[in-house]
């Protein structure tokens, strides 16, 4: 006997066996296309497209559906700027020292450096938040749950939504992110920042290092018991 509020299972879609993998292997090829891009055009994007986009990333399942996530969808160029400067004196060091042999070594493939020209260059940059406290709604505290988990879950719902509307993104995380607070005006006490996402079209010139294109089989990932 079920001692929580439910309703009916009411949009649920079911499709003949054909379909379903029809639709399996449509989605795995739109995957395939997806790309990570360095290079991307200032041609503008819709607020409207962001805004739906995010809410994609909402419907992500959560810790006890808490939900632990904050999106900051920034396309002001001055707010921009002041996040290339300080993501790039970030990157100096890193590059400079801080990351060792092993981890330069791993990257040289694919070309990274300290220089993102991208982070002013793209029409948004989106950084996610995680939340310590919260709940299912916006005034609550409480503990929440699976935090790092459930974030991962949305990020990749965002990132799957801004591919499937037809724009690119690269995922972005300098160390240490906390600058990010500061700038979007986040609470520190309670909000972590967990990725800075960067959206927009491609530039006529983008590349794709061949590195990148290199996927472990599906054997390599996956038993079947």
């Amino acid at each position: 006997m079920q001692d929580h509020a439910c309703v009916p299972l009411m949009d649920y879609q079911e499709f003949p066996p054909e379909e379903m993998l029809a639709r399996a292997q449509a989605f795995y090829a739109s995957c395939c296309r997806r790309h990570t891009i360095r290079s991307f055009s200032d041609r503008p994007v819709s607020q409207a497209l962001i805004e739906t986009c995010i809410r994609s990333a909402g419907t992500a399942p959560s810790g006890a559906n808490h939900q632990p996530w904050h999106f900051v969808a920034i396309q002001d160029p001055s707010v921009k700027q002041q996040i290339r400067q300080q993501a790039e004196a970030l990157e100096r060091s890193f590059y400079e020292g801080r990351a060792g042999e092993e981890w330069l070594g791993a990257l040289k493939p694919l070309g990274t450096d300290a220089q993102k020209p991208y982070l002013e260059h793209a029409p948004w940059l989106i950084a996610v938040f995680s939340q310590k406290r919260g709940g299912i709604h916006a005034q609550d505290n409480q503990q929440n749950y699976y935090v790092h988990e459930s974030v991962g879950l949305a990020t990749g719902f965002l990132i799957q939504a801004l591919h499937q509307a037809g724009l690119v993104t690269l995922t972005h995380t300098p160390k240490p992110m906390s600058f990010l607070t500061e700038i979007c005006q986040r609470n520190p006490d309670n909000e972590r920042p967990y990725m800075l996402l960067i959206a927009g079209y491609p530039a006529e010139d983008a590349t794709v290092p061949e590195h990148a294109l290199v996927k472990k089989d599906l054997r390599e990932i996956a038993t079947f018991l």
